[in-house]
């Protein structure tokens, strides 16, 4: 990227962060415009319940990737922009609008409010990237070109978005809108190769690693408070018999579990490899921007577990619960670990992990095949995520990390 200046060439206060690669502190701004997103998950999650079918599934997939995807590079944008300054403050109140319909129209994308979500989501990505352009311009040309290569691959699957949203919903439109994401996930892995601009490199993606780091644990954290809200709010409208108290606490546990595995070890070596690293973008690329996906999707998707425990914790097994509930865990271990992977000096896939994915797959079968009672199966499924937690906790904390530090 082109050397930035502490003054744009107007004498005026930058637009930009010029954090250089060191640090730039999250705002109050960001974490206000998170509050949306606190709203479309709990979009997301209610969606899944009240559509738990194979079908449903789908659906809720194509949503959840359209939401992480407009949050992703709205994290990005604020790495690059002061959102201190007006302009930049403007700019994202505007995506915050447009940001809370998309939200608004997610229960029922795939009927009637089709195209508020279709429209809404193409104006935050693509508005949003043509207004960092403009602000972009005068005091960095380097960003400016590549903000507009992003601007270029958001219009590109544009008219799929409408199309989708005027087509039938029960058929043609997921499949315009999955190719429509298709071609917008594949703009990182492309370099944003563009006509007439080329291709992105490394140094223009330079990224405050602390910053990101510090958002990718936040949208963590927003999305374990989504499962907490869920697990208080069913609570509360429960009766408080045994079966229901046990529930409960299984599904906080589950919650404080969650949190432990990402944030004891994970989220801190993840800050610091992003933040000593010579490219920091293409770390971000792939450990924010990616392998972050999975982790917020299984706290989602375990959240609707928990609402499922709660409406009948007495009751047997459904595949439902077992879905949720093991599918869940399941996509959270792995984007964990494949987390923990890229950013660990061994590039190795924690061992902890991996036999927790393999518990989990018995367990699922065994709740598949024989109906236990709900409480033993989420039980269960709690159990193996503890001994995930406590044998990462022994591993790092007091048996390899020591070993490896007297070697």
């Amino acid at each position: 990227m082109a050397e930035q200046h502490e003054q744009a060439p107007s004498g005026k206060r930058p637009l930009m962060r010029n954090h250089g690669g060191g640090h730039a502190p999250v705002s109050n701004l960001e974490l206000f415009f998170d509050l949306v997103y606190v709203f479309a998950i709990t979009q997301l999650s209610h969606t899944l319940l009240h559509h738990l079918s194979w079908m449903g599934l789908l659906e809720a997939a194509c949503l959840f990737l359209a939401v992480w995807w407009a949050w992703i590079y709205t994290a990005w944008v604020t790495n690059w922009t002061d959102p201190e300054r007006g302009p930049v403050r403007l700019m994202l109140i505007a995506v915050m609008l447009g940001s809370l319909l998309v939200s608004v129209a997610l229960p029922d994308a795939f009927g009637e409010t089709g195209l508020l979500f279709a429209a809404s989501y193409v104006a935050v990505q693509l508005g949003r990237s043509l207004m960092t352009v403009l602000i972009m311009r005068d005091e960095d040309q380097d960003a400016a070109r590549n903000m507009t290569r992003i601007a270029f691959w958001f219009a590109l699957p544009a008219p799929l978005w409408i199309a989708g949203a005027l087509a039938d919903p029960h058929g043609t439109r997921i499949a315009l809108w999955f190719a429509a994401l298709l071609i917008e996930y594949l703009g990182p892995v492309m370099w944003f190769r563009t006509p007439g601009l080329g291709r992105s490199t490394p140094g223009d993606w330079n990224i405050s690693g602390s910053h990101m780091a510090e958002r990718g644990g936040l949208i963590v954290i927003i999305a374990l408070g989504e499962g907490i809200v869920v697990t208080g709010a069913n609570f509360a409208e429960a009766t408080h018999d045994p079966a229901h108290v046990l529930a409960f606490l299984l599904a906080f546990i589950g919650s404080v579990l969650m949190w432990w595995v990402y944030f004891d070890t994970g989220a801190q070596r993840g800050a610091e490899h992003i933040e000593h690293h010579a490219e920091a973008g293409r770390v971000a690329r792939a450990a924010y921007t990616y392998l972050h996906m999975p982790i917020v999707a299984g706290i989602v998707v375990s959240a609707v577990a928990d609402a499922l425990l709660l409406e009948e914790p007495a009751g047997h097994t459904e595949p439902g619960l077992v879905l949720t509930q093991c599918g869940g865990l399941l996509v959270y271990l792995l984007g964990n670990g494949l987390f923990k992977r890229f950013s660990s000096p061994l590039r190795v896939f924690p061992p902890s992990h991996l036999a927790g994915c393999f518990l989990l797959a018995v367990a699922g079968l065994w709740a598949w095949l024989m109906h236990p009672l709900a409480l033993a199966f989420v039980g269960v499924s709690v159990i193996v995520l503890a001994v995930v937690a406590v044998w990462e906790w022994g591993s790092y904390h007091g048996g390899w990390k020591s070993r490896f530090a007297q070697g």
